[in-house]
Parts: C-alpha cells; sequence; structure tokens
C-alpha cells in the first residue's frame, strides 16, 4: 500500500509539473504570433487544443496503467483525489507577505489566462460555425451531406468504413493499412519528419510509427489515406471548406469514398465526417452505402 501511494504521488507531481510547461510552452506559442496574423491565430488555437488533448490522453492512460498495476487497491481513487489535492510543493503552512503577493498575482495571471482561453474558445466556435456553412455549400451542390463521425482518434478509419459495402472493424483498415506502409516504406518513408526537430524519421521509426497505428487510437491523415486506397483499390476524395477537394489513388477507377475533414470540428482540433445522401435524411432512412 504504502509503495503505490508513493508511486501515485510521484505521477501526480509530474503530471503537474508537465502542466505546468506546457502551460508555458503554449504561452511562448501565443507570444509569438501576431494578433494581427488571423490565419497563423487560427492554426495556434489548434494547435492549443491538440497539445492539451494529447497532453490529457497520456496522463489518463498512465493512471490507468498504474491502478491495472494495482488491482486489488480499492483505496486507490480516493488516495489519486486526495493527492490531487495536495500542494505538491510542499510548502510551509506559514507564509511571508511577499509570499502572498506572489500567489495573489499568480491567482490573478490564471483568471487572465482563463479569460483569454474562453475568448479563444469563442473565437473557435465562430470559426466553427463559418467551416460548417462552407461545407453545407458544398456538399449540397452535390446532393450530399455531412454525416457525423465520432471523435474519438479513429474518425477517419471509420468516415472509410461507413462508405464500404462489405462489413470490416476498424481495427482491421488500421491493420491494413499499417502493413501495406511496412511493405512499402520506400514510398512513405522520405513524408515523415519529427515534429519537434524536423529530422527525417529514421527506417527504424517509421516502422514503430505503423506498430503505433496498429496499437493505439492515433490519428491518420494523408499518407494512411493514400496507403488505405491502394488497399482498397479505391480514390478516396477529400472535401475541405477552404481548399479544392484532393483525389488520393485517382489512379483506381472505382467511385471514389468521400470524406469531410474539418479544422474546427471539436476542441481536439483536426477530425474527418462521412457523407451521405441528402435524400436519405429527407425519408428518415439509412443512408445508402457509397462504394
Amino acid at each position: 500500500m504504502e509503495d503505490s501511494q508513493s508511486e501515485q504521488q510521484r505521477i501526480i507531481r509530474r503530471h503537474h509539473r508537465e502542466k505546468k510547461e506546457l502551460q508555458a510552452r503554449i504561452q511562448a506559442m501565443k507570444n509569438s504570433v501576431p494578433k494581427s496574423d488571423k490565419k497563423r491565430r487560427k492554426q495556434l488555437l489548434l494547435d492549443v487544443a491538440r497539445l492539451k488533448a494529447e497532453l490529457e490522453q497520456k496522463h489518463q492512460q498512465e493512471l490507468e496503467k498504474f491502478r491495472e498495476s494495482f488491482p486489488d487497491d480499492s483505496n486507490l481513487d480516493s488516495i489519486t483525489e486526495d493527492l490531487a489535492k495536495m500542494n505538491l510543493e510542499n510548502q510551509p503552512p506559514r507564509q511571508s507577505r511577499a509570499q502572498r503577493r506572489r500567489e495573489k498575482r499568480a491567482a490573478l495571471e490564471r483568471e487572465r489566462q482563463e479569460r483569454i482561453a474562453e475568448a479563444e474558445m469563442e473565437h473557435l466556435a465562430s470559426f466553427r460555425r463559418e467551416e460548417e456553412e462552407k461545407l453545407a455549400a458544398i456538399l449540397g451542390s452535390k446532393n450530399l451531406e455531412l454525416k457525423d463521425i465520432p471523435a474519438d482518434g479513429h474518425c477517419m478509419y471509420r468516415a472509410i468504413q461507413d462508405q464500404l459495402v462489405f462489413s470490416v472493424t476498424v481495427e482491421t483498415l488500421r491493420s491494413r493499412t499499417a502493413d501495406y506502409m511496412r511493405k512499402h516504406v520506400d514510398d512513405f518513408l522520405p513524408f515523415f519528419t519529427d515534429p519537434d526537430s524536423s529530422d527525417a524519421y529514421s527506417r527504424e521509426e517509421f516502422l514503430s510509427y505503423c506498430d503505433e497505428i496498429v496499437r493505439s487510437p492515433s490519428w491518420g491523415g494523408q499518407l494512411e489515406l493514400r496507403a488505405l486506397s491502394h488497399v482498397l483499390q479505391t480514390p478516396i476524395e477529400v472535401i475541405q471548406a477552404d481548399s479544392p477537394a484532393v483525389v488520393i489513388g485517382g489512379e483506381y477507377t472505382r467511385k471514389p469514398l468521400t470524406l469531410v475533414y474539418l479544422h474546427y470540428a471539436c476542441n481536439l482540433g483536426e477530425h474527418y465526417n462521412s457523407v451521405r445522401p441528402l435524400e436519405a435524411s429527407a425519408v428518415g432512412g439509412a443512408a445508402p452505402r457509397l462504394f
């Protein structure tokens, strides 16, 4: 019991430190983008939301893994809650006036940051409405409408799954995608770089990335769609609000599968949805498959 408490306290302290480090990184990112540059500010909002979501997911996974390591300890949940409320820096209970002033300034700064975050979320909601209106017009001209797909990290694969006439699981689509990329390393490896250092991936790093496609709910993108178009031998059309539609796998002659790529669909950032014919919802029936 004592070992589990000590380990859990270390985890929560590290999580606390990582959140503070991320907040500092986000502030530096905000300071580097002029408020007048609306395009970069939009992208900044997406990057901030993605970083926060990734850290939150990482922390949740670590705590779940920790709980699995101590399945018989019924007090761990309450310990987690208590530790999260503790002053993890073990500061002395008596504070000087200077310390109280510093804490007051810090509290005011937190309030300011919260107000900024609320304003940014309002802007994000505005961007989202604008994007939805543009997409509705584009899809309407094709006699289509959006079909919502859950934002669970599998959205791209679920949108593909939604339009296939045959039954296939998301796990199978992920596995087939990774297998194709492993077998055609030279076609994909040149496009992979480290997001922080911009260094090109090594072969081992690329193969590890392919393993993650299968093992985790990692988001898919254009390269995974390219692999899927070969696996399915079918073109995949990607519609966006502010860019021309992109067709991946245009060498195939089947009717394309159609995905909608949204920048502002959810707080986590980018998202893929499926489509369905307009008349399907008009009559209240299920959307027919498009493949």
